[in-house]
């Protein structure tokens, strides 16, 4: 029986003097136990391997068919891509980006240095490594401050948006100190925020897109994805409707950012599944704000993880996304398996069309 192994980081609280949100990029048990439960249903053996610094030796010795990776890994600006560069000096396939697109994806500066290359619309910014550089005159407030080589919103606060230099100077301080890298700083795109899923490689497929919705969040919340709207406001024990899916957005603007998101997903190489974040600006421009080609995949629906609220729009089970991602992912591999829960491109998309048509 083919064996999948799935690499993973676990949830954990933070030794103490590190940010709160260190390891809010992390799955909990639970997710890693959906993911297994799908494959198994799928017909595959399986086994865990956590991506700490006994993983090599555990793949080695294990020799997986294929490994379902959603590792974080453990430290440094390249650290998504350790378990991807490891199987690929095993010479073992798996799921999702390899260690260059993933290493890109998680500095924010290159993923829009990359964009700018590709004529992909990414707001202005500048890299700060201490607080004290002079602001480029192209910038103008307010902005927002996040941290390079951060996603799952860790470092961004909601006193991340600045309205003055005396407000960005604290704020660099903040975070260059807290997380001990430099800074991003871009254009605050005040529109509406909105985030897509793209599924599959030789033809990616949109999801229905998400939006994020802010008018739930407290009065004195910023109009940003932020840590606390993600983990602090909405909890389980008092849930806020933080996301809308499929957005209701004219049909021009949804092809406008399916286009601009497949363009993201081909420019940056990425493969099998990502989310692409979005911001309009004026005149509803789309903005690319980040991509996350290891997106979160909780499988609560209260949770509001947003690629699997994408998925569940469309009327289908967290089983059927485990198991058409894995058999796009195979597939690229040449890895061929009589899957029961996965959509070939042509159903997925039926099931898209579906899912927009009923957002009208």
């Amino acid at each position: 029986m083919t064996l999948v192994a799935i690499t993973y980081n676990l949830k954990k609280k933070p030794a103490e003097g590190l940010p709160e949100d260190f390891y809010s990029e992390f799955d909990e048990k639970s997710t890693i136990s959906a993911i297994e439960s799908a494959i198994r249903k799928a017909g595959f053996k399986t086994a865990r391997i956590e991506a700490d610094e006994k993983a090599y030796i555990k793949l080695k010795k294990m020799r997986p068919d294929f490994v379902f990776n959603i590792a974080e890994g453990l430290r440094g600006r390249s650290r998504e891509s350790q378990i991807p560069a490891m199987l690929e000096l095993l010479e073992i396939p798996y799921l999702a980006s390899d260690p260059t697109t993933l290493s890109i994806g998680l500095n924010k500066a290159m993923t829009k240095d990359m964009l700018i290359q590709n004529r992909i619309p990414t707001a202005a910014f500048q890299v700060f490594y201490k607080a004290d550089e002079k602001l480029l005159r192209k910038l103008h407030f307010p902005l927002i401050v996040k941290p390079l080589y951060e996603g799952s919103s860790k470092g961004i606060k909601n006193d991340c948006v600045v309205k003055n230099d005396a407000e960005l100077r604290k704020k660099l301080s903040e975070i260059i100190a807290a997380y001990e890298q430099p800074a991003l700083v871009e254009e605050f795109l005040s529109g509406r925020e909105l985030t897509v899923a793209i599924i599959g490689n030789d033809e990616p497929i949109a999801l229905p897109i998400l939006e994020i919705v802010f008018d739930s969040l407290p009065p004195e919340a910023n109009p940003i994805y932020s840590y606390e709207a993600k983990w602090v406001w909405d909890t389980k024990e008092n849930p806020i409707n933080v996301v809308s899916c499929p957005a209701r957005i004219s049909p021009y603007l949804k092809r406008r950012i399916e286009k601009i998101a497949i363009q993201t997903y081909r420019a940056l190489n990425v493969r099998d599944w990502c989310r692409i974040d979005m911001r309009l600006g004026k005149h509803n421009r789309p903005y690319v704000l980040e991509i996350n080609p290891l997106p979160g995949i909780g499988p609560d629906p209260i949770e509001h993880s947003n690629l699997p609220a994408m998925w569940y729009s469309m009327g289908l089970k967290y089983e059927q996304l485990i198991n058409t991602v894995l058999y796009y992912a195979m597939k690229r591999a040449g890895i061929n398996h009589n899957f029961k829960d996965s959509l070939a491109v042509k159903d997925l998309k039926k099931y898209v069309r579906r899912a927009n048509r009923k957002a009208r």
